[in-house]
């Protein structure tokens, strides 16, 4: 994700609400996809100073403070665009569930982020009741230490159902998550890694369940039509299949072809969104001998002008550099995965999905 300069000349970052150098309020506009600081205009109205247009805050924004998102001044809806999506949201009488969520609705405006720049369809139950997209943020009901000690009817499980993604806010915990994560045996766990994989699920219904390429993606990922259910207790109950990472970018994506399909995704997200990071600051994503553009403006057309095998190279010069950071800070690598052919056969494939649908 790239940062952004208030009218001051600081440099700003994606979640900010005030600028500390000229104590301007700010406010991210999704027409614009910029971080925008703001003039008072009276009646709950602001002036953007990026474009001059106006608009109102989120309800979030301005009663919660979880979002830094604007609405358009011809909007009529109270909420962001983000907001909106959000069907259901945590208890706030629980001042721990605000701050969960407030944690949940950052990662999940990322997430937003790279889809709206990658100018992918985002269609909301306003728009199709029956599969549109929208997220249930959710908390187990009732309390236990360990989850599993609760009735089934009473978890909230983290996963994709016609367009709706649900999310366990437990996840927002580190705690709580980081102990799943070593109870799973992954290398990664995160809210946005979440949030990442379901939306796999969402635009694997909108990209490829009717698409002309479904035997493509059958014979890289598999055959989506082998019982989900039974496969999915076969990897709970013995774990990912024997050298899985041959073939697959974590043991989860040995289950089904639907999961290696959502982890694939979000790995690409992932990639590009760590790379547009790196090139806002300037690092040199290539080694010298290539010879190619080292600050390429990342943007949906430059994303159509490069082999996956480049991308795939220039990723991989800077998490070997990332990883080396981390472990100078005595933390775990970064990037825990090795792209091996196959894998990076299915990063193509998702690739093409997304470049063919612009």
């Amino acid at each position: 994700m790239k940062t952004y300069r208030c009218q001051c000349g600081v440099r700003l970052h994606f979640e900010n609400t005030r600028c500390m150098s000229c104590q301007h309020e700010l406010g991210f506009l999704p027409d614009d996809r910029t971080l925008s600081a703001l003039a008072p205009l009276g009646d709950h109205h602001w002036q953007a100073l990026e474009n001059g247009s106006r608009y109102r805050k989120c309800r979030n924004y301005e009663q919660h403070h979880v979002c830094n998102w604007m609405v358009p001044e011809y909007d009529p809806h109270a909420y962001c665009f983000s907001c909106r999506l959000s069907e259901i949201i945590p208890d706030l009488s629980n001042p721990d569930n605000l701050v969960a969520w407030g944690l949940i609705e950052n990662a999940k405006r990322r997430l937003l982020y790279s889809l709206m720049w990658l100018e992918l369809p985002i269609i909301n139950r306003e728009q199709d009741p029956q599969s549109g997209l929208a997220f249930h943020l959710m908390e187990d009901q009732g309390y236990s230490e360990f989850a599993q000690a609760l009735p089934v009817q009473d978890l909230v499980f983290t996963g994709h159902r016609n367009g709706i993604i649900t999310l366990n806010i437990a996840e927002a915990n580190p705690v709580s998550r980081e102990q799943t994560r070593a109870h799973m045996n992954e290398n990664y766990r995160t809210l946005l890694g979440h949030f990442r994989h379901e939306s796999g699920h969402y635009y694997w219904d909108v990209l490829l369940r009717h698409s002309p390429r479904i035997e493509e993606f059958r014979s890289l990922f598999g055959d989506e039509r082998i019982g989900y259910a039974d496969v999915m207790q076969g990897y709970y109950d013995n774990g990912p299949v024997a050298n899985w990472q041959t073939n697959w970018i974590s043991g989860y994506a040995s289950a089904h072809s639907w999961e290696d399909w959502a982890e694939t995704w979000a790995h690409y997200l992932h990639m590009i969104d760590s790379m547009e990071t790196a090139n806002d600051y300037g690092f040199d994503l290539l080694d010298a001998s290539a010879r190619l553009p080292s600050r390429q403006q990342f943007s949906v057309d430059y994303l159509a002008s490069i082999s996956i095998h480049d991308l795939v190279n220039e990723w991989s010069h800077f998490t070997v550099a990332l990883n080396d950071m981390n472990r100078s800070m005595g933390l775990p690598d970064a990037y825990p995965f090795v792209l091996t052919d196959a894998i990076t056969q299915k990063l193509a494939f998702v690739h093409s999905m997304i470049i063919d649908q612009n």
